[in-house]
């Protein structure tokens, strides 16, 4: 055999080699469960329904994952005092998550299309623990956003929901972008590009429960945040998905159908 030909076959090794792992390849997960702590987990009666029946959970965070979408429709999680701390985390990278059988979308999607990665889960809800904080680094926990939003009204959102949980105590928070037909597509996994996203937050009281849900546009706004205050009720219209489907009729007719701004203070 020439060397030419030695040098050829080499090229194409390693060009083969270079696509399976820029295609298949996933590094280590970041959920290596510690058994030593307990498992943040909610209650399972207030999970929201899933479209796609493909539901995913870690230590600490729970989703339902839309491969037509390539991201979660819904993640929930539980968000307590404690997890609210300023420890400094290493920023990790973004990573496919091991635990979507149907592989959630590269990060490389989000390359050059003019979108952040944005996080469902804060990674600023999670820096209690390293574990915490890296899990929210799996691709299955971001969704394209307009950058100014991103670092804008969504951002304010995030931190009135720390603000919230310093004041009231814990809260459960399920968040998502709207996931809906005709949406623009960006990467080689055509990762579609909500126009809305929701968040929903729910706390326990002496007195019951209240809840307060919002609907924000895919773009940064200096409107109040009161301003996009919606029923939960709306919220089902505009996603399909039926949130504390497990709780009685009367009780989701009671608080779904109503906006109480003056149980929650900005």
């Amino acid at each position: 055999m020439s060397r030419r030909t030695v040098y050829t076959l080499l090229l194409i090794i390693c060009i083969v080699g270079f696509w399976l792992f820029e295609n298949f390849y996933t590094p280590d997960t970041y959920s290596v469960k510690d058994k030593s702590k307990k498992e943040e987990k909610i209650d399972n009666i207030l999970y929201p329904s899933s479209t796609y029946g493909n539901i995913v959970s870690h230590e600490y965070y729970t989703f339902s994952y839309s491969e037509p979408h390539e991201q979660a429709e819904w993640v929930a999680y539980s968000l307590k005092r404690e997890h609210l701390t300023n420890d400094d985390r290493r920023r990790p990278y973004f990573i496919e998550d091991p635990e979507v059988k149907s592989k959630s979308a590269d990060w490389r999607n989000y390359r050059g299309s003019g979108y952040d990665r944005g996080h469902l889960v804060p990674a600023g809800d999670r820096r209690f623990s390293e574990q915490a904080y890296n899990e929210t680094f799996y691709t299955s926990n971001i969704s394209p956003q307009d950058r100014d939003f991103n670092a804008g009204i969504w951002n304010r959102l995030e931190q009135q929901v720390r603000y919230w949980c310093k004041k009231y105590g814990d809260l459960v928070v399920i968040t998502g972008g709207i996931l809906e037909r005709g949406l623009e597509e960006i990467g080689e996994e055509d990762v579609d590009v909500p126009r809305y996203f929701y968040k929903i937050i729910y706390r326990e009281t002496a007195d019951g429960v209240e809840i307060i849900s919002f609907v924000m546009p895919n773009q940064e706004s200096d409107l109040p945040l009161q301003d996009f205050v919606v029923t939960l009720d709306e919220i089902e219209r505009q996603t399909n998905i039926d949130f504390f489907y497990e709780q009685p009729k009367d009780w989701q007719n009671q608080l779904e159908s109503r906006v109480e701004l003056s149980n929650w203070k900005f």
